[in-house]
């Protein structure tokens, strides 16, 4: 067997099952021997039936004692049964929609089951056991592996995939470690490491393997990071005129605060320096990110240079088009608003407009980086809440400027240092980490259903006040996800029963964009007490007059989620609130939402978050732009994390452009690791 054997040439697997196996990307051996399992199963514990404990899977080793029964109990409902003995006592093996074990499992012969014993008034019951028979084990007696899965594809499959290629071609795999690298960091080798993730002898040997695994996956991710980097870093960019911050200081309606003023220092130092900017700045919610991007385009426009600002979604691309006009129009700079719900006839005179060089910042969503747009002299490129778009994404708007633009990324939402440094592993970092004055902490509460009643009174006392209130749901419409609060519904029922002398209007992501702006205008406007809404309004909107956010089903979002809604309150001159109702009653839940009522500091709440969740949900989809992980789980691996990022820093150090024959397997990874991005290591 060869690394390129195609696993369609594998008994079993004809054109319908290559295909699903397509779809998790596996095509040949060598895939699958690098399909890593994403947990694991301990079926080397066996257990005489009468002392298997209750609750957790084991072995029992066991004798048919009669032959299956079968029942049919209702149309899509079979139910096999089966008594099994040993040497302690006897238990039924019960199947449902399995006919096939009628003649599969055969009287007087041993067999390995594995699952739960129940035991209910004596009896004991073991309910869709994996089965093998004793004396042909593959998957019972030993650490069995648990792989991502699809539709068409059973783990069991997977497995004896896996179990042919380890046994035929684990030892051609390449070692793609520089060999120094190895020693020095104690790694094992790749063949060991791949024999024992996939079918581990014993927990040690895994704990060996994953480790392995785990680093040369941090490595080559932290090698691609610090190698676009220093290309980044060596890049020439356009001088922007040294202007200075009391220069721009009469454009903004408040003093700066000594962050934001050493936020827009950074950025002058970058922008006069003659290298292009790469700058990441970060900052909670409400600490006065846009004014120092103001500061950045201002800087642009007196060099002569346009701008451009990406935002993830049509209301906020909006609302920043809104704030920057009223800023900068003062100062004779032209914005210009580009969007995918402009009309055919308004794109075209924003495209005309920008190649002329009548727009001096341009604010959009991916609009931006459409086919017809192009810019007379682009210098600044900025995008807001990066984790939403790609290292590729972010390139493919400077590939609009004729020379390569600075670079400048704002992000509200807090990210722990941890994911930071490899998120924006290429970037410079700025955090502004004081809010303006004046801003009082919110006042976070959870409460049950049996306070719904009173929740609602406080409602209505807010609006009494002249207040306007969030009312957020997790779902749009019912029959979406089991008893969660829809928007649509909701809304209906607080209009017509529970509020019919109040204005209530909802809004969510599957509304026309011209149909969302109408209702958060008017929401902005004071027009609207009640907003229904889902996430919609999680990042970037901005009414001062509300001062009341309402979180149906709190235990469904992530805490960052949490605080990403929660900062939408607490940006007028009022005291805010913040109310998360839940009847979950799981401790972990609860100590969750408890913990997020305690605190305001978004840092400390994504720390939690990562730590809770893991990152492939810290953002709630995959947006953050990263390669996927196979093996590192980057809120358990922090310690193999910085290893491996010494590691890289010292392989580039004595290698910078990873061109020596012994490092030239490093490169060629970190291509494939990036390949989604494009061309951006070639």
């Amino acid at each position: 067997m060869e690394l390129s054997t195609p696993l369609q040439s594998f008994p079993g697997i004809g054109p319908a099952k290559a295909k699903a196996l397509a779809r998790l990307g596996l095509h040949t051996a060598g895939d699958l021997l690098t399909y890593w399992p994403r947990a694991y199963e301990d079926r080397t514990k066996t257990y005489p039936i009468a002392q298997a404990p209750a609750e957790e899977p084991v072995c029992v080793s066991v004798l048919v004692a009669e032959t299956p029964t079968s029942s049919y109990i209702r149309k899509g409902l079979t139910i096999t049964r089966c008594k099994v003995v040993d040497g302690s006592g006897s238990a039924t093996a019960v199947f449902f929609n399995q006919d096939y074990v009628r003649q599969a499992l055969r009287v007087g012969e041993s067999y390995i089951l594995y699952g739960r014993v129940e035991v209910s008034g004596g009896r004991r019951q073991m309910t869709n056991p994996i089965f093998e028979r004793e004396d042909r084990a593959r998957f019972t007696g030993r650490i069995m592996p648990v792989y991502p899965l699809t539709a068409g594809i059973s783990n069991n499959l997977l497995a004896g995939l896996a179990l042919q290629c380890v046994e035929g071609c684990a030892q051609l795999l390449p070692e793609e470690l520089p060999a120094g690298v190895r020693q020095e960091h104690a790694l094992c080798a790749m063949e060991y490491a791949c024999r024992n993730l996939h079918f581990p002898t014993d927990q040690e040997a895994l704990a060996i393997a994953r480790r392995r695994a785990v680093f040369e996956e941090l490595f080559t991710l932290s090698c691609g990071m610090a190698f676009l980097r220093k290309r980044r870093g060596e890049m020439a960019g356009r001088v922007f005129p040294p202007g200075s911050v009391e220069e721009f200081r009469p454009l903004l309606p408040f003093p700066p605060t000594g962050a934001q003023r050493r936020a827009m220092e950074a950025l002058r130092d970058d922008l006069i320096s003659g290298r292009a900017m790469n700058r990441l700045i970060q900052g909670d919610v409400g600490s006065g990110k846009t004014a120092v991007a103001a500061f950045a385009v201002w800087l642009a426009h007196a060099g002569g240079f346009q701008s451009a600002m990406m935002a993830p979604t049509e209301i906020l691309a909006r609302q920043h088009y809104e704030t920057l006009s009223g800023l900068l129009s003062p100062a004779g700079i032209r914005v210009g608003l580009l969007t995918g719900s402009l009309k055919a006839a308004e794109k075209r005179a924003v495209h005309a407009a920008l190649t002329a060089g009548e727009i001096d910042l341009a604010v959009g969503t991916h609009a931006l980086l459409s086919e017809g747009v192009t810019y007379r002299e682009l210098g600044l490129v900025i995008t807001d809440e990066q984790h939403r778009f790609g290292v590729g994404q972010r390139s493919a708007l400077s590939a609009k400027a004729a020379q390569p633009p600075h670079v400048l990324v704002m992000s509200a939402t807090p990210i722990p240092r941890t994911l930071a440094l490899l998120i924006y592993g290429d970037l410079d970092v700025t955090v502004i980490d004081e809010l303006p004055p004046g801003r009082t902490p919110v006042e976070t509460y959870l409460v049950g259903e049996d306070k719904r009643a009173r929740m609602y009174n406080f409602v209505r006392k807010q609006v009494s006040q002249g207040r306007q209130v969030y009312m957020i749901c997790p779902a749009v419409e019912e029959g979406e996800s089991d008893g969660m609060k829809a928007v649509t519904a909701y809304a209906k029922e607080l209009a017509e029963t529970v509020f019919p002398d109040l204005r209530v209007a909802f809004v969510h992501g599957k509304l026309k964009s011209r149909d969302k702006e109408a209702v958060m205008a008017a929401f902005g406007a004071g027009e609207v007490d009640v907003l229904v809404s889902t996430t919609v309004v999680e990042v970037g909107v901005d009414v001062p007059n509300a001062n009341l956010m309402v979180i149906e089903n709190a235990d469904r979002f992530g805490l960052s989620q949490l605080h990403q809604l929660r900062g939408r309150v607490g940006r007028g001159q009022w005291q805010s609130y913040c109310v998360l109702i839940s009847d979950n009653r799981t401790q972990e839940t609860r100590e969750r939402l408890r913990y997020f009522c305690q605190t305001n500091d978004g840092f400390k709440i994504a720390e939690k978050d990562l730590e809770l969740r893991g990152p492939g949900d810290f953002f709630g989809q995959r947006q953050h732009g990263l390669p996927v992980m196979k093996a590192a789980d980057l809120a358990g691996d922090t310690r193999v994390l910085k290893e491996a990022q010494e590691a890289a820093e010292a392989l580039l150090r004595d290698d910078p452009t990873l061109s020596t024959p012994r490092n030239r397997p490093v490169l060629e990874k970190i291509r494939r690791l990036f390949a989604e991005d494009g061309d951006i290591f070639n």
